[in-house]
C-alpha cells in the first residue's frame, strides 16, 4: 500500500547559523500572525533569506556548502535603516554556469539596489555594485520581480512640492510600473534604460510567472489605493494587457500594451466592474508556467491558466474557509497541488481537482519548489526542510498511520452519524453557532442521531442474526414487539451502511487488483441500483454521468450486465432486462437536460477497452467550464457509439421495441404521417428516440461517412415515414444505387403512401441522370395503384433538367448530330424508350378503359392532323399547362407497341421548350 507521507530532509544542520535561523522562525512566528516571516528560498534551496520587519530592519542569510568550509565565511547579514522590499535571483535561463555561483539583488524600498554574488570556492557572499532603479530621487518601490531579462517594479512617485493639491482620485493613481534590462557578467551586473510600462496606476503588487506578470492588489493593507475587483496581467514578450476579476473565468479584455495608461486600459470595465462585488484574494502563488494560483474569500482554490481562464479547482471544507490572520501556503508541483491552511497540508489534483492526501503538520510551515525536482513538494517549518514521498508501507501500518486499528468500525459509524447530523441541523438552523458533534453529544437537544446511533451499535454488537431484544426488554416485555418492527424496517438500510464499511476497509487494505476487482463490483451495483430506480431525480441522474465520465470501461460492462444484453452475430440484439430498467432508461428527456446540449460538451470517450486505466483517464471531460448533465438513453447511447457503434441501431431498434411493449403498442399500426408536428414529435418532452440517438451521433466522431452509414442506419430502424424518406435522400446523395433500390423494395411494401413518396422520389432521379437505368425493371414494379399516365408524364415533364442544358428543337438537321426526338446516346436525357414499359403496364393495369383514350385507339397509323394554331400568349399563362395536360391523350396502345423505325417516322412529341426524344430500347 502505498501513501503520500511527509518527510525530514534537513535539521538546519547542514546550514550556517542554524541556531540564529531556528530563534527567527520561532521569534518571528510568536510576535507575528502572518507567519512565516519574508522567507525566500534559493531555486536550488541552497540559500534561505530571511528579510525582518520594523523594526529590526535588515536580511539574514543561510547558506549550505557542498563542502565542509574550515577558514573565515562571509555571511550575507545586513543591518539598513531603510526597508528591503524584496530579493531577486538574476537567473534568467534558469540555470547558472557555475553550480556554486549565484548572483541575488537586493532592492530597497528607496530604489536602491544591491547586487550580491555567492561563490563557494572562495567562499561566501561579495558585493558586486550598487544601482539605482529609479530615475527619481524621491520614488518609492513597493513591489518587485524578475521576468526573463527583465527588473519590474512598482514605485511611488509623489508629487512635487511645487504642483497644487491633487484631487483624491489623483492622489490614487501616483504608481507607475517601471521596467529595466539586465545582463550578469562576471564580475557586475549591466542595467539598461529605465521604461515605464504602466502609469497612472493604484498600487499593485508586481509577480512573476513564466513570461508573464501579473498585477494584483496589495493583500495586506486594504485602501483605496489598491485595485481591489480586478487584476492585470502582462506579457512584455507579446506586448499585451489583460484585465481578469475573481467573479469571472474568462478574461474581461485584452488590449495592447501600446496603450500604458492605467485609466484609458479599464475605462471600458468600469461599467461592469460598479456592478459586481468579486470575491477577495486571500492569498497568491504563481506556477511558474504563466499561470497564477489564487485562494479566495469564498474557499475556492482557483487556477489562472496562460491563456487567462480562471478554473476553480478546488474546495475548502466551511469550517476550514482561510482568514485574513490565518496562515496559508500555496505552491504547484506539476499537476500536484499543495496547499498549507494553519497546520494542515492538503494535496490536490490539479487535472480533477481531487484530494490525494491530508497531512497534519506539527507546525506551520511555507512551500516551496527545488529546480531540479519541481515534481516534489517541498516545505519549509520551524524545525527543519521537509518533502513529501510516496512510501510504500504495510496494510497494517497504515491502519495504524491512519489511526484506524485501534478505533472499531462502529465507532468511526457512530461518528459518521454525528457529522452528517451536524450537517442537517446546521443547514437548518437560524442561529449562528457552529454546531459540533461534542455538542450534539452533551446536550442531548437532538434525539435523532443519539437513537439512530444507538440502534447502529446494538447491531453491530449483536450482528445481523440477532435481533437484541433482550437488550430491549423492560418489565412488561412491551417494547419487544416494537423494536422487532423497527429493526425490521431498518435491517436493509443498516446491512447496507455495514456493507459499504467493508468496501471501504477492502479498498484500504487490499493491492491494485483487488481494488479494481472491487471497482468493478462497485460500478455494476451502482448502474444496476440506478437503473431500477423508479426515476431518477437530478442529482441522481449527475451522478450517473460521473460513474460513465470517470469509469467509462466498467460502466459499459455494468450497462451490459443491467439490460442483460446478448449479441448473438446476425445482426440482433436481444435483452432480458425487466421492464422497470428500460422505463428508467426509456424515460422522457426532461427541460433541463435536452439532448442537444450534448452539442456543447459532454463526456469525450477517447479509450480502448483493451486498457481500462488508459481509458479512464483519456475520457475526462475536455471543456473548462462544466458540462450538461445527460439523460439515461443518451448517455447509454454515447456508450455504445464509442465501444461497439455497430450495436447503435440494434441497441435504438430494441430501445423502441421495449417502448411499443411497455406501452401496449405496435409501430407498424402506427400512423402514418408525414407532418412533422403530428404524433406528438415536435413535444420537448416526447422527442423520438431515433431522434435523441441521432443528437448523440452528430456530437461525436469526426469521420463524417461513417457517422452517414449509422446515420442512415438509425432512420431505417426508426420505421417513422419522414425518418426513410431522410435516409433514401441520403444514399441517394451519396449514389449508392443498389442500396437505394434495396431500401425502396423493403419500405414500399409498409404503406400506400409511403410507396408513392418513395416512387415519387426516385422517378425525378430517373428523369435527371442514368444512373438507375440498370434498377429501372425494379423501380417500375414499385409504382402505385393510383398513378395514372397523365401523373406520371406530368411528374417527368416537371422535373426534367433545365432546357439550356438540352439540345434545342432545329429544323436543320445539319446543326445537330441527334435531331430530334432523337438523343444521342451517351446523353444523360431521359427518352420514351426507358418510359415506354412503365406506360404500359400503368394502361393494361386500367381495368376500365377511359373515354379520353377511345378516339386514339381507333385511329389510323400516320400522324394525326396538326392542331389548329392558337393566338400567341404570354409567358406563364396556362398555355404551357394545357400542352403538358393533353400530352398524355396522344398516347396509344398501339403506339407504345410499334417499332422504333414506325416511330420515328411519324411520332413527335412536342412541348412549348422541352422535347422527349424516343432513343430505342
Amino acid at each position: 500500500m502505498a501513501r503520500l507521507v511527509l518527510e525530514q530532509l534537513s535539521d538546519f544542520g547542514d546550514y550556517t547559523g542554524k541556531k540564529e535561523l531556528t530563534e527567527i522562525l520561532e521569534l518571528t512566528s510568536n510576535e507575528h500572525e502572518d507567519y512565516p516571516p519574508n522567507v525566500r528560498l534559493s531555486p536550488d534551496g541552497r540559500h534561505i533569506h530571511v528579510i525582518l520587519p520594523k523594526p529590526k530592519v535588515g536580511l539574514m542569510t543561510f547558506d549550505k556548502y557542498e563542502r565542509p568550509q574550515v577558514g573565515r565565511k562571509l555571511d550575507l547579514w545586513l543591518t539598513r535603516t531603510v526597508p528591503i522590499v524584496d530579493i531577486l535571483y538574476l537567473d534568467p535561463n534558469n540555470n547558472s554556469s557555475n553550480r556554486g555561483t549565484a548572483v541575488v539583488a537586493v532592492v530597497y524600498e528607496n530604489g536602491k539596489a544591491e547586487f550580491w554574488k555567492f561563490q563557494e570556492c572562495k567562499p561566501g557572499w561579495y558585493l558586486l555594485q550598487t544601482s539605482d532603479l529609479c530615475n527619481g530621487p524621491r520614488a518609492r518601490v513597493v513591489s518587485v520581480c524578475t521576468c526573463s531579462n527583465l527588473i519590474i517594479w512598482c514605485e511611488e512617485r509623489p508629487p512635487s512640492e511645487s504642483s497644487p493639491v491633487l484631487s483624491s482620485t489623483r492622489n490614487t493613481l501616483r504608481y507607475c510600473v517601471c521596467r529595466r534590462d539586465f545582463e550578469v557578467e562576471e564580475g557586475a551586473v549591466n542595467l539598461g534604460g529605465v521604461k515605464i510600462a504602466l502609469h497612472n496606476n493604484p498600487y499593485v503588487t508586481v509577480v512573476n510567472s513564466g513570461e508573464y506578470v501579473h498585477m494584483l492588489p496589495d493583500l495586506k493593507v486594504k485602501s483605496l489605493m489598491s485595485i481591489t475587483k480586478f487584476f492585470l496581467s502582462w506579457s512584455p514578450l507579446y506586448d499585451f494587457f489583460r484585465i481578469s476579476s475573481t467573479c469571472k473565468n474568462t478574461p474581461l479584455k485584452k488590449l495592447s500594451a501600446k496603450e500604458s495608461d492605467f485609466k484609458r486600459l479599464v475605462t471600458d470595465s468600469l461599467g461592469y466592474l460598479s456592478a459586481v462585488e468579486p470575491p477577495e484574494i486571500y492569498n497568491f502563488a504563481p506556477t511558474g508556467c504563466g499561470g497564477l494560483l489564487l485562494l479566495l474569500s469564498t474557499g475556492w482554490l482557483c487556477l489562472l491558466q496562460k491563456d487567462g481562464t480562471l478554473r476553480q479547482v478546488y474546495k475548502l471544507a466551511e469550517n476550514c474557509l482561510v482568514k485574513h490572520n490565518i496562515h496559508s501556503s500555496m505552491c504547484m508541483y506539476q499537476d500536484t497541488l499543495a496547499l498549507v491552511v494553519g497546520r494542515n497540508l492538503h494535496l490536490i489534483d490539479v487535472n480533477s481537482g481531487r484530494e490525494l492526501e491530508k497531512i497534519v503538520l506539527k507546525r506551520e510551515g511555507l512551500l516551496y519548489a527545488i529546480r531540479g525536482e519541481r515534481w516534489i513538494p517541498h516545505l519549509l517549518s520551524e524545525t527543519g526542510l521537509f518533502l513529501v514521498m510516496n512510501k510504500k508501507i504495510d496494510s497494517r501500518d497504515f491502519l495504524k498511520f491512519s489511526g484506524f486499528s485501534s478505533i472499531p468500525p462502529g465507532a468511526l459509524l457512530v461518528e459518521a452519524v454525528f457529522e452528517e447530523a451536524c450537517k442537517y441541523y446546521q443547514q437548518r438552523s437560524l442561529s449562528g453557532t457552529k454546531l459540533t458533534v461534542d455538542t450534539l453529544k452533551k446536550e442531548g437537544r437532538f434525539q435523532a442521531p443519539i437513537s439512530l446511533t444507538n440502534i447502529l451499535s446494538n447491531y453491530l454488537r449483536t450482528g445481523s442474526g440477532q435481533k437484541g431484544a433482550e437488550l430491549w426488554q423492560t418489565k412488561g416485555g412491551g417494547c419487544i414487539v416494537g423494536h422487532d418492527k423497527l429493526m425490521g424496517s431498518l435491517e436493509a438500510e443498516l446491512k447496507a451502511l455495514v456493507s459499504l464499511e467493508e468496501m471501504k476497509g477492502s479498498l484500504v487494505r487490499g493491492n491494485v487488483k483487488e481494488v479494481e476487482v472491487v471497482c468493478e463490483s462497485l460500478i455494476e451495483k451502482e448502474v444496476l441500483r440506478l437503473l431500477s430506480s423508479p426515476e431518477l431525480d437530478k442529482e441522481a441522474l449527475l451522478y450517473f454521468n460521473s460513474i460513465f465520465s470517470i469509469f467509462p470501461c466498467q460502466a459499459w460492462r455494468a450497462t451490459q450486465a443491467a439490460l442483460q444484453l446478448h449479441y448473438n452475430g446476425e445482426g440482433s440484439l436481444s435483452s432480458r432486462a425487466p421492464p422497470d430498467v428500460w422505463k428508467t432508461v426509456l424515460s422522457p428527456v426532461s427541460t433541463t437536460c435536452t439532448p442537444s446540449s450534448l452539442t456543447n460538451g459532454g463526456p469525450k470517450y477517447n479509450c480502448s477497452p483493451k486498457d481500462d486505466y488508459v481509458a479512464n483517464h483519456k475520457a475526462k471531460y475536455v471543456s473548462s467550464t462544466p458540462s450538461a448533465v445527460l439523460p439515461v438513453f443518451e448517455l447509454l447511447c454515447l456508450s455504445v457509439l464509442h465501444f461497439q457503434p455497430s450495436w447503435l441501431p440494434k441497441f435504438l431498434e430494441l430501445a423502441q421495441q421495449q417502448s411499443s411493449a411497455s406501452l401496449g403498442l405496435s409501430l407498424t399500426s402506427s400512423s402514418w404521417s408525414f407532418s412533422g408536428g403530428r404524433g406528438g414529435e415536435g413535444r420537448e418532452n416526447n422527442v423520438p428516440l431515433y431522434k435523441r440517438a441521432l443528437c448523440v451521433l452528430s456530437s461525436l466522431g469526426p469521420d463524417r461517412d461513417q457517422d452517414l452509414d449509422l446515420e442512415v442506419e438509425l432512420l431505417l430502424v426508426s420505421w417513422r415515414p419522414n425518418a426513410i424518406l431522410q435516409a433514401l435522400r441520403i444514399l441517394i446523395a451519396k449514389q449508392e444505387w443498389k442500396r437505394v433500390t434495396q431500401v425502396a423494395q423493403e419500405f414500399c411494401k409498409q404503406s400506400p403512401l409511403l410507396n408513392k413518396e418513395i416512387f415519387t422520389t426516385l422517378l425525378c432521379e430517373v428523369t435527371q441522370h442514368r444512373n438507375l437505368d440498370p434498377y429501372l425493371d425494379l423501380l417500375w414494379a414499385l409504382c402505385p395503384e393510383d398513378l395514372t399516365v397523365t401523373a406520371i408524364l406530368n411528374l417527368v415533364l416537371k422535373h426534367l433538367p433545365s432546357p439550356n442544358t438540352l439540345p434545342f428543337l432545329s429544323t436543320s438537321s445539319t446543326t445537330s448530330l441527334s435531331p430530334a426526338p432523337f438523343a444521342d446516346p451517351h446523353s444523360s436525357q431521359l427518352t420514351i424508350g426507358l418510359l415506354k414499359p412503365l406506360l404500359r403496364k400503368v394502361l393494361q393495369r386500367e381495368t376500365k378503359p377511359s373515354q379520353h383514350y377511345v378516339d386514339i385507339l381507333q385511329s389510323p397509323l400516320f400522324p394525326p392532323p396538326a392542331p389548329p394554331r392558337q393566338p400567341a400568349q404570354q409567358p406563364g399563362t396556362a398555355a404551357g399547362h394545357d400542352a403538358d395536360s393533353s400530352l398524355g391523350k396522344n398516347i396509344t396502345p398501339a403506339l407504345l407497341a410499334e417499332t422504333p423505325e414506325q416511330q420515328s417516322t411519324h411520332t413527335t412529341v412536342q412541348r412549348a421548350r422541352v422535347a422527349l426524344p424516343a432513343n430505342p430500347l
